[in-house]
């Protein structure tokens, strides 16, 4: 059915006002126009209009309506109709003493991610076991709950077991929120089934017009009263004003900020280069946003490529390396970074193999960077990091936890502690805390380290030249300055734009309070 015109519904909403038992109509959905009720968004929009133009003349009035309802995505419909993918498995193995079938029979039947699904919820739900190099059913009748909720949500947009069994649907994206708006209405002071047209002018031909035509004309209320569209400047975003705060702490301690404009980044650079392996499990699709066209990232240089291969594989600089295949194709992918210190590290190079050689050198940078991770109140997929370096000769460690401290005392950070850690590209590591009056308690606040040799000698930097690092994320000094406890609330859709407008600029070195 193509989309009512408002002019027509507008009759149809005053005869049904003026039928109605109590004088309103609940809910604008179960209006029905030529057999069929308005339900959906598009119709909804129609409808609005219709009350609008309705409401400007004071025949109806009417309140908005908004609530969320879940529609399953093309993976949950699929569910919903042949089952889960542990159900699936399960059905295509033989009962137990039966013959067991193997993962590449499995696949062949299934499809490659429903065998690999399913394999792993239906070990972890105990509905199948392992005999030899295939697998058999463990359980006669499994009951397959997934596809059960998934039926509800498709029937009622919800479900009965509440938010816990949306959120693990939504989780595993089966599911996804839809914002639903509709609206009820009641009768204005002027309300009349007939629609009259209001004038919103007098003009000079009413005025002219032998018969009087201004004296029978029916005019628009003016209202006086109203006040003007007020006049709005721009405001800075609390994660802005902290920016900036950081920013400047970094330029009054002598640093220079790094060109930061590469969201887009090759694995090489965001992983290889850091000496992370590349079986790390950093690097698996859960964790990371891979790009797929175009396809391949280019090799920045190619000895230095053939260096970090070395050291990955065979080792060297006192190291042995990873002992483990290394991979030009796992090196070429593209991905959006997971961290500035991708940044970092080209950086690094340039400095080692600049005109003139090395000089020693402060810098920082603070930008978005990318993960794939379900979104909470504490985590988002794409959030700020603030990061550190500083590379000289024959420094340590001391100077590390000095150089942060005197950081961290001008964010208002003056209580710290430092405690071991383990990243793959600096060693030794460590985790700094911060003890928060508000809170009560300490709180972790950055990770920090010294860069490997593994990773600083195939650049070219010269031995005796360290590196000390160390990083945090914007969005948590943020939320701790504007006592923010939802980081959803801080940045994305449910942002209120008059508390951005109204927040003061932020004092760092005041502490927190």
């Amino acid at each position: 059915m193509s989309l009512p015109n408002p002019e027509a519904l507008q009759p149809l909403i005053l005869s049904l006002l003026a039928t109605s038992s109590d004088g309103t109509i609940p809910d604008t959905r179960k209006i029905e126009y030529n057999g069929v009720d308005l339900f959906t968004s598009d119709e909804q929009a129609v409808v609005r209009a219709a009350l609008d133009s309705l409401a400007s003349k004071e025949m109806v009035s009417y309140t908005q309506i908004t609530s969320t309802a879940f529609v399953l995505t093309p993976e949950g419909l699929e569910i919903a109709e042949k089952g889960s993918h542990e159900y699936r498995l399960w059905k295509a193995l033989p009962p137990k003493g039966g013959e067991p079938i193997g993962v590449p029979e499995l696949k062949k039947l299934l499809g490659d991610e429903t065998a690999k699904i399913g394999q792993m919820r239906a070990f972890k739900n105990k509905w199948i076991s392992k005999e030899g190099a295939g697998f058999v059913r463990a359980v006669d009748a499994p009951q397959d709950e997934t596809a059960e909720q998934l039926r509800e949500v498709r029937s009622t947009e919800g479900h009965s077991g509440g938010d816990a069994v949306l959120k693990e649907l939504q989780k595993r994206k089966l599911v996804q929120p839809r914002k639903n708006i509709h609206y009820s209405v009641a009768k204005g002071p002027q309300f009349a089934l007939e629609v009259k047209t209001l004038e919103t002018d007098l003009t000079e031909e009413m005025i002219a017009s032998l018969q009087g035509a201004w004296k029978d004309a029916a005019f628009k209320q003016y209202n006086f009263a109203a006040a003007g569209q007020p006049t709005e400047g721009g405001a800075l975003h609390p994660l802005l004003k902290v920016r900036e705060e950081m920013r400047q702490i970094f330029f009054d301690m002598g640093f220079t900020e790094m060109p930061t404009n590469r969201f887009v980044e090759s694995a090489f650079w965001n992983f290889d280069a850091m000496f992370v392996p590349q079986q790390h499990p950093a690097r698996e699709l859960q964790d990371t946003f891979y790009v797929k066209d175009p396809v391949r990232a280019k090799i920045p240089d190619e000895e230095y490529y053939e260096r970090v291969r070395d050291i990955h594989e065979s080792g060297g600089y006192g190291s042995i390396g990873y002992r483990a295949p290394f991979s030009r194709e796992e090196s070429e992918k593209l991905l959006l970074r997971t961290h500035t210190t991708a940044i970092s590290t080209d950086m690094l190079y340039k400095i080692a193999n600049q005109p003139g050689g090395f000089k020693p050198a402060k810098m920082f940078s603070i930008d978005r960077v990318f993960r794939n991770e379900a979104t909470d109140a504490t985590h988002l997929a794409e959030f700020h990091q603030v990061e550190g370096v500083v590379a000289d000769y024959d420094i340590t460690l001391g100077n590390l936890i000095a150089f942060m401290e005197e950081f961290f005392g001008r964010t208002g950070n003056t209580k710290l502690r430092f405690k071991p850690a383990y990243n793959p590209y600096t060693e030794p590591s460590m985790e700094v805390f911060s003890w928060h009056e508000g809170l009560g308690k300490w709180i972790e606040i950055a990770n920090s380290g010294i860069f490997r040799p593994e990773m600083l000698e195939p650049m070219g930097l010269p031995k005796g030249v360290r590196v000390l690092g160390w990083g945090m994320s914007l969005e948590r000094p943020t939320m701790i300055k504007y006592k923010i406890s939802d980081i959803r609330t801080l940045v994305g859709h449910k942002t209120d734009l008059d508390s951005v407008k109204k927040r003061a600029a932020v004092r760092l070195e005041k502490g927190d309070d």
